[in-house]
């Protein structure tokens, strides 16, 4: 499988070095790219993390490389990922503007008609937000992801949450993983 991270400046950028690594163990050909912003939340957030991402994916490219193969509908691949994906972007994707790589990957998966998953990180949502996440999410092949504390799962630490919603991510992709406990119901 072949996929495309991308990485914006929203908080939550920990989701993306884990979901590299989590990428890297299942042999997902990750190809990252990564905002001017996401590099000041990383000094802040995770001080590594883009060493990280880079060492576990293929290629890393930042959002001004508009030359780079993932620029382009013929470079083919299973889908995209935006995580933490800011509003900013968001929007720019629902009303189609692509004025940076991240934007003009995404595009070329909705037009490619490939899975293409936000992680939005924004609280609380305006109803601008709201409007742009609905925009993109009746698209047809589009999913929003939120990374919401969640406790059926019965969490112990913060990689078990970060787990459930980079577990979510795959399950969009028919990635095969046991990185989260799913639901059972009551019955067992």
């Amino acid at each position: 499988m072949r996929l495309i991270l991308g990485v914006t400046g929203a908080s939550s950028v920990r989701l993306a070095t884990k979901f590299s690594e989590v990428s890297k163990q299942l042999d997902i050909e990750l190809y990252s790219v990564i905002t001017k912003a996401a590099e000041k939340v990383f000094s802040y957030e995770d001080p590594g993390g883009i060493d990280t991402i880079r060492r576990n994916s293929k290629a890393l490219y930042y959002e001004d490389e508009m030359d780079a193969p993932i620029a382009s509908s013929s470079f083919p691949t299973d889908g995209m990922v935006i995580m933490p994906c800011t509003m900013n972007t968001a929007a720019k994707i629902a009303h189609g503007i692509s004025d940076n790589l991240i934007l003009r990957a995404a595009d070329i998966q909705i037009k490619m008609r490939n899975k293409l998953v936000l992680v939005p990180r924004e609280s609380p949502l305006s109803p601008i937000h709201l409007r742009n996440l609905y925009r993109v999410s009746v698209m047809g092949n589009t999913y929003i992801i939120l990374p919401l504390l969640t406790y059926y799962h019965e969490p112990v630490t913060i990689e078990d949450m970060e787990m459930f919603t980079i577990g979510k991510v795959l399950d969009v992709f028919g990635v095969k993983h046991n990185i989260y406990k799913r639901w059972g119901g009551g019955g067992e």
